[in-house]
């Protein structure tokens, strides 16, 4: 289990925006039953071999992304995911050490070359992540499955009193914005450019490999970030004590975080499904969302590949 002492900061305050709040399965998803049979199912005796053995399964994760994964001001690993990562290894009976992989998009290279056994660090669960595509559409690896627990749409964090009006991707042509590299924003603005040049607006991205990087960028040159909605309002409620940002516009286009893991990893995907179906039907999950001020994001069951 993830040892997290001392107090959590829960600076986030409630957030507001329109997000579906339940997650569905798709037909490509696995939906926890949450039946009396499953609650009796050892669960420690369901993980792979290896992991049973070791009593680690080993987490990759970018710290760089509060209020989901970062470190706190004791430099331990704080926020949504290591949180829940502790009530999974609670469930589980065996330790969830984090590796820090530096910039995110470290995260899912590191994961493929086997450097971890599962990747936590507020992935947006995607079909090109799932299919292994680049942003050409191209196929560059087998992809990855994803153990989806928690919605968040898309925000975009501005100066002070939104000088620009930027309310939605569509007006961020004529501005500069700033993003963090290999996230799905990334990829967002970079089609927005695309719209914008042709239109004769220019759109000019900053890309960095973290969210400081980029909260720096928007104090200085930037007039937007584009990121998660929940570290936008983070952002915008923390820095400066709340008075060098605002939120532009509402959420946008909510869509699963998911726990990354390897094609050829189902037996450990399936049990993570399971164990986090537990926690919700028991209460813990609503538990720690609640501490972390993230209940808006709450789904009603977890499943595998549900973008």
């Amino acid at each position: 289990m993830v040892q997290l002492t001392g107090r959590r900061r829960t600076a986030l305050a409630a957030v507001v925006g329109v997000v579906g709040g339940a997650l569905l399965a798709s037909g490509c998803g696995i939906v926890g039953s949450g039946s009396p049979s499953d609650r009796r199912a050892d669960l420690h005796a369901m993980l792979p071999e290896r992991i049973r053995k070791a009593g680690v399964m080993t987490v990759g994760a970018s710290f760089t992304a509060a209020p989901v994964v970062y470190r706190n001001d004791r430099n331990e690993p704080d926020g949504l995911d290591p949180h829940l990562a502790e009530k999974l290894g609670a469930l589980l009976g065996v330790r969830l050490e984090f590796q820090d992989v530096g910039p995110f998009a470290n995260v899912l290279p590191g994961l493929m070359d086997r450097k971890y056994d599962v990747a936590m660090s507020g992935i947006t669960d995607t079909r090109e992540r799932e299919q292994g595509l680049d942003k050409a559409g191209l196929r560059t690896s087998p992809g990855v499955d994803f153990v989806d627990y928690f919605m968040a749409g898309i925000g975009i964090a501005v100066d002070k009193g939104n000088p620009k009006g930027i309310t939605e991707v569509e007006k961020l042509c004529g501005s500069t914005v700033t993003v963090k590299k290999g996230t799905t924003h990334d990829d967002l603005v970079t089609l927005q450019k695309a719209a914008c040049d042709r239109d004769g607006h220019p759109l000019t991205i900053m890309e960095t490999d973290s969210d400081a990087a980029a909260l720096e960028n928007l104090k200085g040159p930037a007039d937007a970030f584009v990121t998660d909605y929940p570290k936008a309002v983070y952002a915008a409620q923390t820095v400066g004590n709340g008075t060098a940002f605002d939120i532009g516009g509402p959420q946008m286009q909510p869509r699963p975080f998911g726990i990354a893991l390897r094609k050829d990893d189902q037996q450990l995907r399936d049990v993570l499904m399971r164990a986090m179906n537990r926690l919700i039907t028991n209460g813990t999950y609503d538990q720690v969302l609640t501490e972390h001020k993230l209940t808006v994001g709450a789904i009603q069951n977890s499943v595998t590949n549900g973008a």
